[in-house]
């Protein structure tokens, strides 16, 4: 597990801007039950994180015109049995740290694995996330 002085800035960067943090199985079931749309990214101290998966992600909820009903973030290797229960939510795809999942109703609609955000630029992450909010949030 990630020390929480190392991880609370960087859960900040989300928190701060309007994301609730899920750290335990029960907020990920409550959070994913809710109708409407959710973004949920789970969050890491890999550089791509930091470099590019939440500036992309903060960038595309400031600028699109569609937005998720939900912002919602946990941290891998620090809210363990909480990113433990999203990955369930997350099947078939294999675990991602970090990763963007959107879910519609509960059902992931869009999701961004981290071999999707390496080597991209925090504007392609927005300008992919901003396409799904047009195809899903009201």
């Amino acid at each position: 597990m990630y020390p929480q002085e190392i991880v609370i800035p960087m859960m900040e960067e989300l928190t701060d801007n309007g994301f609730e943090n899920l750290s335990t199985p029960e907020q990920v079931e409550s959070a994913l039950a809710q109708k409407g749309t959710n973004l949920l990214v789970i969050n890491s101290v890999c550089g791509c994180s930091a470099g590019t998966a939440r500036p992309g992600v903060l960038i595309a909820v400031a600028n699109a015109e569609k937005k998720p009903d939900h912002l919602t973030t946990s941290f891998a290797g620090f809210d363990i049995a909480a990113v433990s229960k999203v990955r369930e939510h997350l099947l078939p795809y294999p675990p991602s740290s970090p990763s963007i999942a959107l879910f519609k109703d509960g059902e992931l609609v869009h999701f961004i694995e981290r071999h999707q955000i390496e080597g991209r630029s925090a504007e392609m992450i927005a300008q992919n996330l901003m396409a799904a909010f047009d195809d899903y949030c009201n």
